[in-house]
């Protein structure tokens, strides 16, 4: 397979690397505040804790303070995400509910934050759009606007859901993300907010007419899982997900998942580009260059193969835990390996070999059916050990 060859342009830089002392200095409200919060969280909980439960909050720590300082919109976004959701945990623990207090009933309560999550999306979407059409900037910084809107809410529907978990009974209570309307809030954020970053870091907005359509996708099936399925209701947790590993396994997964979807459509993007790059069409003019979306490809593969690959070793533990093996051969276990090897051949081949273009656009985009069968597939159409993901 011969690799197809880019244009030429400079990359949008990289940000200057910082000393310890700058970044402590420049970074201390963020380090301080997280800090602090997971004191407060030690100290009202952790007379409960075992070791993986400190295992298990060192680990966000660690990785809200390393992203936080990566890139610091994410410290804004984090702010906008919890304040209204603590303040919604207050008014649940002052005896309140959506049934009773307005502000819980249409804003944040749980569900209703997730709807406005999925205007917001939807919205940003059409944006996108347009903002291609057009290629009016008022637009472009609208979509990212309504964009990161709908990242904040979903992160709030979360994180209010987090504490209705217990409402119903104190034994209910899990991390929202056991089972499949849960995991899509969690997918159309993530996707979202790591498609935000590529964008800021790249200069790369109008590639959101490509990302966020399937984002919009996974909303529309959100809508469908909550009017018709009613898959938002509240239900305990089955033997199997009440482990501590679920805190980490689930949302590292989607971290992956999150960032192999932004690089098929990326891929696809590429690929339209070059085809008007030969026909002299308009649409080579308004995105990036291949060379970007070449290097957002491969960016956002990298990083997503970083977190499934811990997400699959924490997979094999706790499947240990809860079933007796590391590795059963259940179709969820076969088909997370058959993604770990496309995007392990992906990097060889990029890396080792000096692959990119035309050919690594068709591999990013193709792959896109196999993560989607991994992520959806298995669950709705197979059967085996993970058959709780099911409809």
């Amino acid at each position: 397979m011969a690799h197809s060859p880019v244009e030429s342009y400079a990359l949008p830089s990289s940000p200057q690397p910082r000393s310890w002392t700058a970044i402590l200095r420049q970074e201390a409200p963020w380090v301080g505040a997280l800090t602090l919060a997971a004191l407060a969280i030690l100290l009202r909980y952790g007379h409960d804790f075992g070791y993986w439960q400190y295992v298990v909050l060192a680990s966000w720590y660690a990785g809200l303070l390393t992203a936080g300082i990566a890139w610091r919109p994410l410290q804004w976004a984090t702010i906008a995400a919890v304040l209204p959701a603590l303040l919604a945990v207050w008014l649940y623990s002052d005896g309140q509910t959506p049934a009773d207090n307005l502000l819980l009933r249409y804003v944040l309560q749980g569900v209703a934050a997730v709807y406005w999550m999925s205007l917001a999306l939807l919205a940003a979407t059409a944006t996108y759009l347009a903002y291609v059409v057009t290629a009016r900037e008022t637009l472009g910084r609208l979509a990212s606007a309504l964009t990161w809107v709908g990242v904040v809410f979903g992160f709030i529907g979360l994180g209010v859901r987090w504490r209705e978990t217990y409402l119903g009974h104190p034994d209910w209570g899990h991390i929202p993300v056991s089972n499949l309307w849960e995991v899509m809030v969690l997918f159309c954020a993530s996707t979202a907010l790591f498609w935000l970053y590529y964008e800021q870091r790249n200069r790369a907005r109008a590639l959101g007419a490509f990302v966020m359509p399937l984002v919009a996708m996974g909303v529309g099936f959100l809508l469908w899982l909550t009017l018709a399925q009613h898959m938002d209701r509240i239900e305990p947790l089955i033997p199997a997900l009440q482990s501590f590993w679920m805190k980490l396994h689930v949302p590292m997964m989607f971290v992956g998942y999150a960032n192999f979807t932004i690089a098929s459509l990326v891929g696809l993007a590429y690929l339209l580009t070059q085809r008007s790059q030969r026909r002299g069409g308009s649409l080579a003019r308004v995105l990036p260059s291949l060379e970007v979306q070449d290097e957002v490809m491969y960016k956002a593969i990298a990083l997503g193969f970083l977190f499934f690959t811990v997400a699959t070793i924490l997979g094999a533990v706790w499947a240990a835990r809860a079933w007796g093996g590391f590795w059963s051969w259940d179709p969820k276990e076969t088909w997370a390996l058959i993604v770990w090897l496309n995007y392990a051949g992906y990097l060889h081949a990029r890396v080792v070999k000096g692959w990119h273009g035309r050919s690594m656009a068709w591999w990013s985009f193709m792959s896109l059916w196999v993560v989607s069968f991994c992520f959806l597939g298995v669950n709705l159409f197979l059967s085996g050990l993970h058959s709780y993901g099911k409809l």
